[in-house]
């Protein structure tokens, strides 16, 4: 009775190994971006690692590398092909450099608000876009996150386009976020996001645009004088999974990592929300000066000085744009 129950035993242990066995195994990946581990997107990264392992039992472990620690911006999107990272968090202008159209929400005063970005991510002439950015680049656009308004900040007072003029700014090497400060005649240099404080403590440029909550991240309120609420770019970010993840996922594991990440998303722009609006105070208290300005004034002068086609974008995707509601 005894051998009977040691065989039943070592078969029934044997038959559940072998069914746990593929499904244990784990896969480990890695999740990127450049932003500081204080900031919104970071935390909710974590959170989302650490779910998409819970919801499918362990079978993936995410590392989250934060602060640019697998790279630069440019970098860590061309790691998605490389196979050098697997998800990451970055934004439409970076997508454009594959699909140049997806770029189109990075021309100046695009959006009126977050909640005008928030529905374009639900709308068809997303899809659309997003679509083509996968059909180009191979990777897939899970969720979309608020980023928020870009605005100005500066060594000189800036109450004018016209101020602009000659600025040495900071400027990500993106045609879109060039579009604005090179129409009002600022002189726009490329330097990488984390030299961007030292270039600014030592001179090197004397402006830089980024949204409030960025500014103090980065702590570049310690090496500005003026916050000027330019309001140019309501901006965001991609949640992007490598192609060749996204094929070996199962319809299953596709939903959670959806899932996941769009919570995730969400979570990280309630926070962005909440913070952008107590940062006027902030800077104010801090001793800097806050500018009001003629966003209009600016708009105008963009329109007219820089056209879509010149981007690669379509203007009838940005129409489209414009009227979502």
């Amino acid at each position: 009775m005894l051998k009977k129950m040691t065989i039943a035993l070592a078969v029934s242990a044997s038959t559940l190994l072998a069914a746990a066995g593929p499904g244990m195994a784990q896969t480990k990946l890695k999740w990127a971006h450049v932003y500081e581990t204080s900031e919104p997107f970071h935390t909710a990264s974590i959170w989302a690692a650490q779910e998409i392992g819970k919801r499918t039992n362990g079978r993936y472990q995410i590392d989250v590398y934060p602060a640019s620690q697998l790279g630069k911006e440019t970098d860590i999107n061309q790691g998605l092909s490389l196979g050098s990272v697997d998800i990451i968090i970055s934004g439409s202008s970076f997508a454009a450099k594959s699909f140049p159209p997806i770029g189109v929400t990075y021309y100046p005063y695009t959006f009126r608000d977050a909640d005008h970005l928030l529905a374009y991510t639900k709308s068809d002439i997303f899809k659309e876009l997003a679509q083509g950015y996968e059909d180009k680049s191979g990777h897939h656009i899970v969720a979309v996150t608020y980023y928020g308004v870009r605005q100005t900040s500066s060594n000189k007072p800036i109450k004018a386009c016209a101020d602009m003029k000659g600025l040495k700014m900071r400027v990500p090497d993106v045609p879109a976020y060039l579009a604005m400060p090179r129409a009002c005649g600022a002189n726009t240099a490329p330097i990488a996001f984390a030299e961007v404080y030292l270039a600014l403590q030592n001179g090197t440029v004397e402006a830089q645009e980024n949204p409030l909550t960025t500014i103090e991240a980065k702590k570049f309120y310690e090496v500005q004088k003026h916050i000027v609420l330019t309001g140019h770019i309501v901006d965001h970010l991609n949640t992007v999974v490598a192609g060749g993840l996204w094929k070996k996922l199962s319809d299953e594991d596709k939903k959670i990592f959806t899932d996941v990440a769009q919570e995730a998303a969400a979570k990280a722009t309630g926070e962005i929300k909440q913070n952008e609006a107590k940062l006027v105070a902030f800077f104010k208290d801090k001793g800097l000066t806050v500018t009001e300005v003629d966003k209009n004034e600016f708009r105008d002068t963009v329109l007219k000085n820089v056209t879509f086609e010149s981007f690669g974008y379509r203007k009838a995707d940005w129409d489209r744009i414009q009227a979502v509601k």
